[in-house]
């Protein structure tokens, strides 16, 4: 019988090298990396993890037109990979990344009948006045920026070719942890303010230009990268299909944030807000929490690590990697 491979697409990113990870804990090295490493310092998440066989990302698409026989060989595919900058200005690229690639990869699962996640985002909600909830309706959804569309793009595809059912969507939140710091400007603020703060002594938070939230109390869901490897390992593995909201349900202020890891770096809050860029004000999000009540009724069982207790243990290892 042919060995059985778990196919991870992003494997070298934050959230696949997590997944990767967890499955590794669970006795799974039966796993195909596809990625693009590039120049960047992603590889350092390869090292970590356990895994048959890595591809690059155009390697692993040509497999896909040519019927390449380890295809014959997935039974399972969690599909992270994408360009995940939610500044990038080149749509083109955005679409044949995060639309045509996602597109072509879900089709093969479908016609295979092999149990498909892919990440979707909380970037297609917009600036959420329709709210956060993963049970309404997406035709009206207007995401800020192009790579939100990107990701809603396929949302809707799915929807409308009603293969929707037999895939897992997850809108992820603002989802934190270690195994960011190849990400350049789309790391988190945790990351981006763990070296401020090492560096300087202070970190900087962007000022408000909503009368109703003051400097620092816009509002996030933020989300542990542990956590999000678990929801996303559960669903798919327990063949929850549907799109998801993935969060914690709680919005929680960059003040709050700050807060904690200053508490973590055992430092004295020492806050500077700046001015946002004028290129970011249209498309900036004040508020976004995920209504979980979908996750909690399809029975998932593990909880939410608080954000002060994440960002202790994020820090711990920050801490131990630079010694």
């Amino acid at each position: 019988m042919a060995k059985k491979l778990t196919l991870v697409t992003g494997g070298a990113g934050l959230i696949g090298s997590q997944i990767i990870e967890d499955l590794n804990h669970n006795g799974n090295t039966d796993i195909l990396v596809v990625d693009h490493l590039g120049t960047s310092e992603k590889w350092k998440n390869l090292q970590r993890n356990f895994f048959s066989d890595y591809y690059e990302k155009n390697q692993f698409a040509s497999f896909l037109d040519s019927g390449h026989p380890i295809l014959s060989e997935i039974s399972e595919i969690y599909h992270l990979g994408a360009c995940s900058a939610t500044t990038e200005k080149d749509a083109s690229y955005l679409m044949e990344n995060n639309f045509h690639y996602t597109r072509k990869l879900a089709e093969f699962a479908v016609g295979r009948n092999i149990p498909f996640l892919y990440a979707s985002s909380a970037a297609t909600y917009g600036e959420g006045e329709f709210g956060y909830d993963d049970k309404a309706p997406i035709e009206n959804l207007k995401p800020l920026n192009m790579y939100g569309y990107s990701k809603h793009l396929f949302d809707l595809y799915a929807k409308k070719t009603k293969i929707a059912d037999k895939l897992v969507g997850l809108k992820y939140f603002n989802v934190f942890g270690y195994g960011e710091a190849h990400k350049g400007e789309m790391r988190s603020l945790v990351l981006k303010g763990y070296e401020q703060i090492r560096d300087t002594g202070k970190l900087k938070l962007f000022k408000s230009y909503k009368p109703e939230y003051k400097d620092g109390e816009q509002k996030r869901d933020f989300l542990y990268v542990k956590d999000a490897s678990k929801i996303s390992i559960y669903l798919l593995s327990e063949r929850k299909y549907g799109l998801y909201n993935v969060g914690r349900g709680m919005a929680e202020t960059w003040n709050d944030l700050a807060s904690a890891l200053f508490q973590a770096m055992k430092t004295q809050v020492n806050i500077e807000y700046v001015d946002m860029p004028d290129s970011l004000k249209g498309k900036y999000q004040y508020y976004t929490c995920a209504d979980m009540d979908k996750l909690t009724k399809v029975g998932y069982p593990f909880g939410f690590t608080n954000l002060q207790d994440a960002i202790q243990e994020y820090v711990r290892l920050l801490e131990l990697e630079a010694k």
